[in-house]
């Protein structure tokens, strides 16, 4: 449970599917000091120079990927996400072309690779676990594909992507 009148800061996320029917993620960089090594999104915080948070996803994934504005086509958004850090996340689905070449930004991104949609949309792949985190026990989902362990926020978007698939 989160507690009640908390404010919460804007941020968005871009959900990039490629043509080839991948998902592109990231690993952020050891170095940073917020989720360090996690599997994300290409996103972050809303800045005040962003015109929207739909204008802060794409600014993000151009930053932190590379990746173009010009290649992103914008599907539409997904649902937002309270994050326990104190976000609000709004996630944008976006047809991306596979061949546009990606680069990572050193200072956040690890690196940048892609798993296949098919696997990180099948309802069976997706399992609650739990840890403690600050003295509660909390849930969260995950959806391991190879070598990444894809949890949080992130596991919890592709599931709602999930949802919508299954009923369209």
């Amino acid at each position: 449970m989160l507690p009640e009148g908390r404010a919460l800061r804007p941020a968005a996320v871009l959900v990039p599917v490629t043509d080839r029917r991948e998902v592109i993620l990231t690993k952020r960089s050891a170095r940073l000091n917020h989720h360090p090594g996690q599997i994300a999104f290409p996103g972050g915080r809303q800045d005040a120079a962003d015109a929207s948070l739909e204008d802060a996803a794409l600014r993000e994934a151009e930053e932190e990927i590379d990746l173009p504005r010009d290649r992103v086509e914008i599907l539409g958004p997904l649902p937002p996400h309270e994050t326990v850090t104190g976000y609000t996340v709004a996630p944008f689905l976006a047809l991306v072309d596979g061949d546009t070449p990606l680069r990572p930004e050193a200072g956040e991104v690890a690196e940048i690779f892609r798993v296949p949609l098919a696997h990180v949309t099948d309802p069976a792949r997706f399992r609650v676990e739990a840890r403690v985190w600050r003295g509660q026990w909390r849930r969260y989902y995950t959806v391991p594909c190879g070598p990444y362990y894809i949890w949080g926020a992130t596991a919890r978007i592709l599931r709602s992507l999930t949802a919508l698939l299954l009923t369209t």
